[in-house]
């Protein structure tokens, strides 16, 4: 199966086996929850979902690669300790914690959080002395003479011996106790993926033009050349980096990441031309409906290759004014909710008839620190993103200055103290969106000039409609072009049937 498979299955998975009975006990047995193994070729994104997986459920990730782990960190050191058998004392032999599994309990300490996923990377890569505990660790969830807690999902991964040749074959006795699950590569899904994450445009331009050389593992008279999604994401970090600094991208650095020499000549060279066409048809002029009479006659005269560059830089330009607007929008919501608890709270309070009852000032002040402190907590048990602790942070800014006066005793007047910060933000969703619905309609314009009905206006739409960030603007702002066009372009189409679906 695909990675997005997996990750759908192994969630199902985790929800599964922490679900709980009347009782209290677990809904499958602990000794049925068999350990899940990943078995797919390397870079394809195994750790990635992994935290996803772990955010989406709210429960703690300790993540290991066990190939830099040696049988002592894994099972523990031993020490002598002495036993009384039948009137006699003997000397035994026991063993420290795991180093592993001392991080489930610290992680647990950290964060409050019982429940979470332990993952071991490259477990079928170990060196000889470890193998055999990783053998016991997959049958019986222990390390030496130690168990995973209660509540810890077990997923290993490892990659298939093609691709690495110090893989170890897991025997039937392990491979009857735990959950299979072999992946392969799929530019489709990763593509969706890199949306999300946002990948440069100019990977994801170059890649609509050669997906075949999305992923790519072949031998030659000069070794391995190969081409890994991990490659591609951390080309992208870099290619945004020296876009900042205005710094040439060359074979040579491209070779770096992308380790096929055809690739890496072809990913440099379409960089070049990215960056000029950027440069030449100005893309802000254009979704600012400023749109020079030379760019018209270029585009007449352009081949097809360069004119789905430019679908895709028109795509960027917009997707960045999407995310803004899903910033702005994810602000306004967190920001409602905490309004809808203050005002909940308002209404359970007594009047102040006594030294013991909280004003309206005082309960705003506790319920922001308890709403800050149980989201640092999630914080530190990694359930949060960069982009969602920035955005969290500059919200506890908008609320704490908008608190309401401590000489505020008035229910109503502290709530309309309370929601003057609300009202601000939401007006600046709403400045957001229609900047954001001016530039779409502009690119609708500049489309209809240059494009009219072709493949690079179906392509246009598509990435509309499968893109998560407009997709979630679309929902807010009525695009009739954009429905037109839908509906005309991939009706009867796979992509039509999600349009639909979507519109339901």
């Amino acid at each position: 199966m695909n990675i997005k498979q997996a990750k759908e299955e192994i969630k199902n998975t985790v929800l599964a086996y922490l679900l709980r009975d009347e009782t209290g006990e677990y809904q499958i047995p602990i000794i049925r929850q068999r350990p899940i193994l990943l078995i797919g070729p390397p870079g394809i994104g195994k750790t990635q979902i992994m935290e996803q997986i772990a955010r989406e459920c709210k429960i703690a990730l300790v993540s290991y690669t066990m190939t830099h782990h040696t049988r002592q960190s894994a099972v523990g050191l031993p020490f002598i300790k002495q036993e009384e058998y039948g009137g006699k004392e003997f000397s035994v032999t026991e063993y420290t914690m795991s180093e592993i599994i001392a991080s489930v309990y610290r992680k647990m300490k950290e964060t409050g959080i019982s429940q979470g996923i332990l993952f071991l990377d490259e477990i079928n890569c170990v060196s000889e002395t470890l193998a055999p505990a990783m053998l016991q660790f997959l049958q019986c969830k222990t390390f030496g003479n130690q168990e995973i807690p209660k509540g810890w999902v077990i997923v290993a991964a490892g990659n298939p011996p093609e691709y690495n040749k110090s893989v170890k074959e897991f025997d039937l006795v392990t491979l009857d106790r735990i959950r299979h699950i072999s992946l392969k590569e799929d530019y489709s899904v990763w593509r969706e993926y890199a949306r999300e994450r946002g990948i440069h445009p100019a990977i994801l331009g170059y890649l609509e033009l050669r997906p075949k050389n999305f992923y790519r593992i072949e031998a030659d008279v000069e070794g391995m050349q190969y081409v890994t999604a991990r490659g591609w994401e951390d080309f992208s970090s870099l290619l945004y980096a020296y876009d900042l600094l205005e710094l040439p991208v060359g074979e040579e650095i491209v070779y770096e990441y992308l380790h096929h020499r055809d690739v890496a000549e072809d990913v440099a060279a379409y960089v070049d031309l990215y960056r000029k066409y950027e440069e030449d048809y100005g893309i802000q002029d254009i979704l600012q409906g400023k749109v020079k009479a030379k760019v018209y006659a270029r585009m007449e005269r352009a081949a097809f290759d360069e004119r789905l560059t430019v679908v895709n830089l028109l795509l960027d330009g917009l997707l960045q004014q999407f995310l803004k607007f899903q910033d702005e929008k994810n602000l306004t919501d967190a920001y409602y909710d905490f309004l809808k608890k203050y005002r909940s709270g308002l209404g359970a309070m007594e009047e102040k008839d006594s030294p013991e009852v909280l004003l309206p000032g005082e309960l705003y002040g506790n319920l922001t620190k308890e709403w800050e402190d149980a989201y640092r907590q999630e914080e530190q048990a990694g359930l949060h993103t960069a982009k969602e602790s920035f955005l969290h942070k500059k919200l506890c800014e908008m609320i704490k200055s908008h608190a309401p006066l401590p000489s505020t005793q008035g229910k109503k007047a502290a709530f309309e103290e309370a929601k003057a910060g609300f009202d601000s933000q939401r007006e600046v969703l709403r400045a957001v969106k229609e900047s954001v619905g001016e530039a779409l309609e502009c690119a609708f314009d500049f489309g209809e000039e240059v494009f009219l009905k072709g493949e690079e206006m179906g392509v246009f739409v598509t990435e509309l409609t499968v893109s998560k960030p407009a997709a979630g603007f679309l929902l807010e702002y009525e695009c009739k072009r954009y429905q037109a066009y839908a509906r005309e372009l991939l009706a009867g189409t796979e992509k039509g049937e999600l349009l639909r679906e979507l519109s339901r």
